[in-house]
């Protein structure tokens, strides 16, 4: 599985963007979706992750509960994170991951796409 993510920027504080995390192969539906970011200076953690159909169950990191939705559309082979009400502190680099487990944890995500630069001023 080939991962690609996009959809971020610079907005002010209290605005909202769409990320969207397209992804190749007919193999989609199968995996856990995962969104993570990473702060500079920071480790990367989990923000949301949804598991493999569309509609099933979603997590999400404490920071960003009620603000943030994950979702996915299995028939496009992409995943989004819908963030509002964003924060400064939500500033980093976004990742998507897939994997098979629903779980928080970087290693129980075998595929990564690439950054996409989230920037929240205040």
């Amino acid at each position: 599985v080939q991962l690609q993510a996009y959809g971020g920027g610079l907005v002010q504080a209290g605005g909202s963007l769409r990320l969207s995390c397209s992804a190749s192969g007919r193999t989609f539906s199968s995996y856990v979706m995962g969104w993570f970011r990473q702060a500079p200076g920071k480790e990367r953690e989990i923000v949301a992750a949804i598991i493999s159909w569309s509609g099933g169950s979603t997590l999400y990191a404490d920071s960003v509960k009620g603000r943030f939705t994950i979702s996915r559309d299995n028939a496009k082979n992409t995943a989004y994170l819908q963030m509002n009400r964003l924060k400064p502190e939500d500033t980093g680099a976004y990742y998507c991951a897939a994997g098979l487990k629903f779980r928080t944890a970087i290693d129980d995500y075998d595929y990564w796409g690439q950054g996409t630069q989230v920037t929240v001023s205040s």
